[in-house]
């Protein structure tokens, strides 16, 4: 599958044409619409902060009494 970028803007009554595509006449294609963000939109993403940088601050640490002692020694066949 190719995928092809092009951008286009609706006219009034929501029109959408495309023209010079790359493919012929008969081919099937694939269309998905989606919004594009202006220059004004892309800056102002830009300057919001994003989403909880550090996640795990403030929460409880994990404590390993011991981390290497052996688990479930009975469930092994071997050892029995």
């Amino acid at each position: 599958m190719e995928a092809h970028k092009i951008e286009a803007v609706l006219t009034e009554d929501g029109t959408l044409m495309l023209r010079g595509l790359p493919f012929q006449a008969g081919d099937a294609v694939e269309v998905i619409i989606l919004s594009a963000k202006t220059p004004q939109q892309q800056a102002a993403a830009k300057h919001q902060p994003s989403t909880n940088l550090y996640p795990l601050h403030d929460t409880q640490p994990y404590r390993y009494d011991d981390p290497t002692e052996p688990v479930a020694l009975s469930d092994w066949e071997v050892l029995q």
